[in-house]
């Protein structure tokens, strides 16, 4: 790898999707500017979804299928494995690992998020789902006949405890609910996929709140209330924590810990934008929010991108409500908006109870919409929150707004 240079027109840090958005659009909007990208990751940018779905469930299991050619596509030159460790927006530098002080005309913090740990467990048996590396990683512990324990009972817990039972391990999926996704949904879905699982194989060990691991021949999982599970290996699936070292330490403005940007999609410090799980923007139809989905890194990223190769006066609005989605077993959904089961949620079946409309209501406000195995309807959801929100939509005409199935 070559070293980078010593200034570019826009400097990218970061090398998830949202970094790649961004150098796309910057090619688009500007054929001349040159493009760094520097990213902590040893890898180049891939579809990181396909790390828990496609790549256990599809034909081909190699990641490189998931590479988004994104230094080709965008002009752009590309650092892995470049950690940033200061940015200085008073003199528009930033410093990596290696000493190297590199200059721009704008920057963007595409920082993305990192797995919560578990402090002061350093086992190579104990995993996580975050980059190829770790996608290899748990691809070498997931045999045939290995005992796998995920904790977490979450969106990314889920979707690892279904990916592994394609494998031939046997898998355990232990979390601090009573119910899995219970957070997300309504019980007529958690009861549904709390079967569907079992039915997999996939044995369900709930109200266990890790407290630590222990490792010896096997790994020992203990809980709170003092029960153990024994496994061959471990994934973790505690969520993520948006990685914004960086702006704080260039005292840019945040909230919450996240990065706080204008409508544009600008920092509290000049010439530098923010966009995917970073972020915390005032989203067009619910207000204040932080998003830490693809959909959202790829429209923010864009838009970013974008921005930065234009005068304040051209510059966009971040108008985009993003979606989100998964595939459980047999099941699948798409969702726009807040899907919060401490919510009203008002539930909407096809005649079969196949296929679902969930709405989640606060303040006789619509904040979210479940898409239950129904299926091209993200814009109509749309168009329900907006009306919901402008006090245009009256709660008993929601049944026959977005038919269930699709």
């Amino acid at each position: 790898m070559t070293d980078p240079k010593d200034s570019y027109d826009h400097v990218i840090i970061g090398g998830g999707i949202a970094a790649d958005a961004a150098a796309r659009a910057i090619r688009a909007e500007d054929e001349t500017a040159s493009i760094a990208i520097l990213s902590a990751d040893a890898h180049a940018p891939v579809y990181r979804p396909a790390l828990s779905k496609d790549l256990w469930t599809g034909e081909d299991p190699d990641p490189t299928s998931q590479d988004l050619g994104t230094a080709e596509a965008a002009g752009a030159e590309l650092f892995t494995s470049t950690v940033v460790t200061e940015l200085l927006p008073s003199s528009r530098t930033v410093v990596t690992a290696r000493g190297e002080r590199i200059h721009y005309r704008t920057a963007l913090l595409a920082t993305g998020s990192v797995p919560r740990r578990l402090p002061e467990v350093g086992d190579r048996r104990v995993a996580y789902l975050r980059t190829v590396g770790d996608y290899r990683h748990l691809r070498s512990l997931a045999v045939d006949g290995a005992r796998l324990v995920v904790v977490g009972g979450g969106y990314i817990g889920t979707e690892v405890a279904a990916a592994l039972t394609r494998t031939g391990a046997e898998v355990t999926l232990a979390h601090g609910g009573e119910r899995i996704l219970e957070h997300m949904f309504p019980t007529s879905i958690t009861s549904h996929l709390e079967q569907v699982f079992t039915e997999k194989g996939v044995e369900l060990v709930g109200g266990f709140r890790l407290e630590d691991v222990t490792a010896g021949e096997s790994l020992a999982l203990r809980a709170e209330d003092g029960r153990t599970l024994e496994a061959d290996a471990v994934v973790l699936g505690l969520g993520a924590r948006p990685d914004t070292f960086l702006a704080a330490q260039a005292g840019i403005d945040t909230d919450r810990e996240l990065v706080i940007v204008d409508p544009h999609l600008r920092t509290s410090a000049p010439d530098v934008f923010a966009a995917g799980d970073v972020v915390l923007y005032d989203d067009a139809l619910l207000g204040r929010r932080h998003v830490e989905h693809v959909d959202h890194a790829e429209a923010s990223g864009a838009l970013a991108g974008k921005n930065m190769t234009r005068p304040e006066a051209e510059r966009e609005e971040y108008e985009h409500t993003p979606l989100f989605f998964s595939d459980l077993f047999d099941d699948g959904y798409e969702a726009v908006g807040r899907l919060d089961s401490s919510l009203e949620m008002r539930e909407v079946w096809d005649e079969e109870r196949t296929a679902a409309v969930v709405h989640y209501l606060e303040d006789d406000r619509v904040e979210g919409v479940l898409l239950w195995n129904t299926w091209d309807s993200v814009p109509a959801a749309r168009q329900l929150i907006a009306d919901s929100q402008a006090g245009d939509l009256p709660l008993d005409s929601l049944e026959g707004r977005i038919p269930p199935g699709g």
